[in-house]
């Protein structure tokens, strides 16, 4: 590729900074190739590298562990050939025009304490460029930029950031946002979102203004005591002409407001783009998505049919690729032929099916899924599951003579779970049977299958408040790293936003399963089977996560955040509990944790979107066989602490008694 990059001369008098694994000295690094007019300048390896979280990149490269040095490196025969020589310099250095220096970064660089462009900027590096693989998660932009604009504020300079966009075959989105910062300020901003191959961002800049910038007598006296210097590369290559100089209808390009996007539209087109690119690789017909009547299954569709209006204004916008894989894709009305609105493409990708029990399925489930279907189009079926259900049921009575029951009939709480099992894993069963065979059904030409989409969100994943192998058995889970708060706030913008009224049913339903029979007396609820509720879910998943808090320090934590004697601020609207209390939720919160993790390994890959994420694929690598957490010493020493605060609150009342 690198050599088909030199010879092609639509490249030439641009200064290139491309990508490259590069074996030097049996040891793999993973590095920048600057290249000029078919010749290249430097090899510049990565010196930092990201090993934490979703990155193993140590598995595959060697960071250089040497600043400001470099070696020859010994160029292949189909490079040299076209270099000239057989030998480029490899390392830390920079390259050097009649106007300016310039130097290159890697990604997770930019992340580190002591980042290059902070000694490159002190030894005059004007301008710096990042070639990013930075993975999506929301509001995570916030970040990357203060620490782009930050890099730039403190020393000056010109910072050219360029991320990868789109799906790249695993649980992660890269979410592109490509900018030019001049002295911290914004000049130049790409898309966060799109389904372009390509994007170029451009801006003019002017070198004189990173000069006043630097131009603090103090900071350059200190920056010229440096004894370590970069070795620069010296080329006649001139980033600017004096045409340019003398174009009065040409200034610098000035700094604009950098747009950010809502946690609720990073929702709607992080997973409207990512499903588009997971369809359109896997070469599958389309999607199914089991609806319950519930929000999670109601925003896993609502993201679909966000994906299908993004499909929608690329079309209109000429967008090829898209177009050929729209007609690839969706061929129910004839080859060629392109839907012309989001509701149209819905209805030949996405398939939703409500799969119900007389018994345990209320009305309004089964409505709020058919309105939502017929809302934004999606070809709905609805059917019941009981005759599958007692034949399974059966096998147990005919076999060993036994038959259970619900709760509700005087069953056991594990003849409650048996009969609950058996519907959970009938509907995963039931779901990819539609799935391979719709297409098909429905005269697609060529057949095919649909993907099968799970809707299993982060909480109830952390918490193991699923069966394993029922609907939250998948292909893929565009919500399995998102918290229910943000999907009840992306549900409701989308109900406003997509023109979506029957949406706001689903907002104020109460969450339930669904899996045990309505009573006069009971209706069976998620957060009261959990013991615990859906925000305090959230909380418990960033300090085990973020917070890296084990129970007891998360109890030590929450009996001061969640106290029902603590000064309440206008934005504070976290649960008030006595400390007996909040031992008890995390007590609860742990044991559930500790007896549930075998599910994650088996758990549906999900769309990484949060940094607390229970992804046992690699993410969150923790074991999955656990000893009972109720006879552990962190459990004891919760006791212990207990017991010292309570003999204090009762001392404290003596006293004001």
């Amino acid at each position: 590729m690198l050599q088909r990059l030199l010879l092609d001369k639509s490249t030439h008098g641009i200064l290139l900074d491309v990508g490259l694994p590069i074996l030097h000295r049996n040891l793999r690094y993973n590095c920048r190739v600057i290249c000029l007019d078919g010749k290249i300048l430097l090899i510049r390896p990565k010196m930092w590298l990201a090993n934490d979280g979703n990155y193993r990149e140590m598995r595959h490269f060697t960071p250089w562990m040497r600043p400001r040095e470099t070696e020859l490196f010994h160029l292949p025969k189909i490079l040299s050939e076209i270099q000239g020589e057989t030998h480029v310099l490899f390392g830390d250095a920079v390259i050097s025009t009649p106007e300016t220096a310039f130097g290159a970064e890697t990604c997770e660089e930019l992340f580190t304490p002591r980042a290059p462009h902070i000694d490159m900027a002190l030894d005059g590096v004007e301008i710096i460029t990042n070639s990013s693989g930075s993975h999506f998660t929301l509001r995570k932009l916030d970040t990357r930029l203060q620490l782009i604009t930050e890099a730039t504020r403190k020393n000056g300079g010109i910072y050219l950031y360029a991320n990868q966009q789109g799906c790249d075959g695993e649980r992660l989105y890269f979410d592109g946002c490509a900018m030019i910062i001049v002295n911290g300020d914004v000049v130049a901003q790409g898309s966060q979102f799109s389904l372009n191959d390509v994007e170029v961002v451009t801006a003019t800049v002017d070198l004189d203004e990173v000069r006043s910038y630097r131009a603090a007598i103090s900071r350059g006296m200190q920056a010229a005591t440096s004894t370590a210097k970069y070795q620069r590369i010296q080329t006649p290559f001139e980033l600017s002409s004096e045409d340019e100089e003398s174009d009065v209808t040409r200034g610098p390009t000035l700094p604009i407001q950098p747009r950010i996007h809502s946690v609720e539209e990073e929702v709607a087109l992080c997973g409207g783009c990512y499903l588009w690119d997971y369809l359109r690789r896997s070469g599958s017909a389309g999607f199914l998505v089991p609806l319950s009547g519930g929000i999670d299954s109601c925003a896993t569709a609502t993201i679909v049919y966000s994906m299908c209006r993004i499909v929608i204004a690329a079309i209109e916008d000429g967008n090829a690729q898209v177009i050929e894989d729209v007609k690839r894709i969706a061929k129910y009305d004839g080859e060629g032929v392109l839907p012309k609105t989001p509701q149209a493409l819905c209805n030949q990708i996405l398939t939703t099916i409500y799969m119900g029990m007389k018994k345990q399925s209320s009305h309004e489930t089964r409505q709020r899924a058919k309105d939502l279907a017929e809302a934004i189009g999606s070809y709905h079926v609805n059917l019941d599951i009981d005759d599958v259900y007692e034949a399974q049921k059966n096998l147990l009575v005919n076999t060993i003579n036994f038959e259970p029951r619900f709760k509700v009939h005087g069953g056991t709480n594990q003849e409650n779970l048996t009969l609950q099992c058996i519907q959970a894993r009938i509907r995963m069963v039931t779901a990819y049977e539609f799935g391979q065979i719709l297409p098909t059904a429905r005269n697609r030409p060529g057949g095919g299958s649909l993907l099968v989409l799970g809707s299993a969100n982060v909480g109830e994943a952390l918490r193991g408040y699923l069966t394993k192998y029922d609907c939250s058995s998948a292909d893929i889970n565009p919500i399995g790293s998102i918290d229910k708060s943000d999907l009840k706030r992306f549900i409701a913008w989308a109900e406003k936003d997509f023109d979506l009224p029957c949406l706001n049913g689903f907002l104020t339903a109460v969450p339930t399963a669904e899996l045990e029979p309505i009573t006069q007396n009971y209706v069976q609820s998620d957060e009261a089977d959990m013991g615990m509720t859906y925000q305090e879910l959230t909380i418990f998943g960033r300090l085990r996560k973020i917070n890296k808090l084990g129970p007891f320090a998360m109890f030590q934590r929450l009996v001061h955040d969640w106290s029902a004697e603590r000064e309440i601020r206008p934005d504070d609207d976290a649960p008030r509990y006595t400390p007996a209390q909040v031992a008890e939720k995390v007590k609860r919160f742990y044991h559930f944790y500790a007896i549930n993790r075998h599910k994650s390994t088996v758990l549906t890959p999900a769309l990484h979107c949060n940094d607390y994420a229970p992804d046992d694929n690699r993410f969150d690598l923790r074991p999955f066989l656990y000893p009972p957490f109720w006879r552990s010493f962190s459990f004891k020493r919760i006791d212990m602490e207990l017991e010292k605060i309570e003999k204090k609150l009762a001392s404290k009342k003596a006293k004001e008694a």
